[in-house]
């Protein structure tokens, strides 16, 4: 029985996808996932690339048949990451569902020694085996429509969608009529959202991904594509026209990705955040959305609004030379690390707990 040949791979910028290969990569995402993930369209790939110089696609053929697109970043020794690694939500190729491809020889062909990913989706066969960890990403399953959900949040969230509810009649009576926006359009509004998200970085300590150019650049990009697979989304709650809760994501025709939620914090007591959700869910149904995904994450709002998870692997493939030891001596021990802080309830209390004394200090 002979060996199955391996596609030709040619590697190319994102610029340099031909209309083809943009609708055939559609076509490909379509028909192997129920649901397509905007983060895994060439619309976000060809973004990426327009920001960041070291974005790639590696393209898979036999003969004269497209077989695939892999997206990647390619650093200085090699070194690899999924495409728009830290602030991509899925990852991983698109390829035709007979593609035989052996990963290291797609690595070769990349010039990669190691390529290495954080939010891979489940269904990404070539690469789960060098997965390290998996994570819970929550979801809302909209299949059935809005009413549905509804009475699931009736039976496993009553309390919190009560209270959630209860709030947004208190705002309205206290701050004005609320009007929700689906898809604002005003670029105010995205700068709103913007500035309050990077103030809430600062605040809980963590690293500002507004403050590097290209991540700016990237959303506003994308705040202008409008593709059936990738179009960004920013809804606005507003109360007597002033903005008070604002959620930036992408959309592909059945899945809204969440991405960049935030709120005027001197609104907190009325918890605007909670009731924006609510009307973007219900928003999302009616456009014909089935997932509404709230990315990989602990927090106790997704847990009360989701319906189940899904999973999503980090880890890292990487090649026997050098430069794979090197990438596994440079990464592999803040991993570990941070895999320890996860894993112990007392170790994640004092980090955060840390993380807020860093914010407060850098607020002052």
């Amino acid at each position: 029985m002979s060996t199955p040949r391996l596609p030709r791979i040619h590697v190319v910028h994102p610029d340099d996808l031909t209309p083809g290969d943009v609708e055939l990569w559609g076509e490909l995402s379509t028909a192997t996932a129920d649901a397509v993930n905007p983060f895994m369209s060439a619309q976000f790939t060809r973004a990426m690339g327009q920001v960041r110089p070291d974005t790639r696609v590696a393209v898979l053929h036999r003969r004269r048949e497209r077989l695939g697109y892999f997206p990647y970043q390619r650093s200085r020794w090699g070194h690899g990451r999924a495409v728009g690694l830290g602030v991509s939500d899925c990852q991983g190729a698109v390829l035709h569902p007979d593609a035989q491809l052996d990963p290291l020889h797609l690595m070769r062909a990349c010039s990669l020694n190691a390529w290495e990913f954080n939010h891979l989706e489940s269904g990404q066969d070539l690469f789960l085996p060098y997965a390290t960890g998996q994570f819970a990403s929550p979801v809302v399953d909209l299949t059935h429509g809005f009413a549905r959900y509804e009475e699931h949040l009736r039976t496993h969230s009553r309390r919190f969608v009560k209270t959630a509810r209860a709030q947004e009649r208190r705002m309205s009576r206290q701050l004005g009529p609320l009007r929700f926006v689906h898809d604002e359009r005003d670029p105010e509004a995205l700068r709103t959202l913007l500035t309050w998200k990077s103030a809430h970085y600062r605040r809980t300590g963590r690293r500002d991904p507004f403050a590097q150019p290209w991540i700016t650049e990237l959303v506003d990009r994308l705040a202008h594509t409008t593709s059936p697979h990738c179009s960004g989304i920013l809804s606005v709650l507003y109360a007597a026209d002033r903005p008070v809760a604002a959620h930036f994501g992408l959309r592909s025709q059945t899945v809204f990705s969440c991405w960049f939620p935030s709120y005027d914090r001197s609104l907190a007591t009325y918890s605007p955040g909670r009731v924006l959700y609510l009307r973007m869910i219900e928003a999302a149904a009616a456009s014909g959305i089935r997932l509404f995904d709230f990315g990989r994450g602990d927090a106790a709002y997704k847990n009360s609004f989701k319906t189940g998870d899904l999973l999503v692997h980090e880890g890292a493939l990487r090649t026997t030379g050098p430069g794979g030891i090197l990438h596994w001596l440079r990464s592999e021990p803040t991993r570990a690390a941070h895999r320890l802080v996860r894993d112990h309830p007392s170790l994640k209390r004092a980090a955060v707990r840390t993380l807020r004394a860093v914010g407060a200090v850098r607020s002052r």
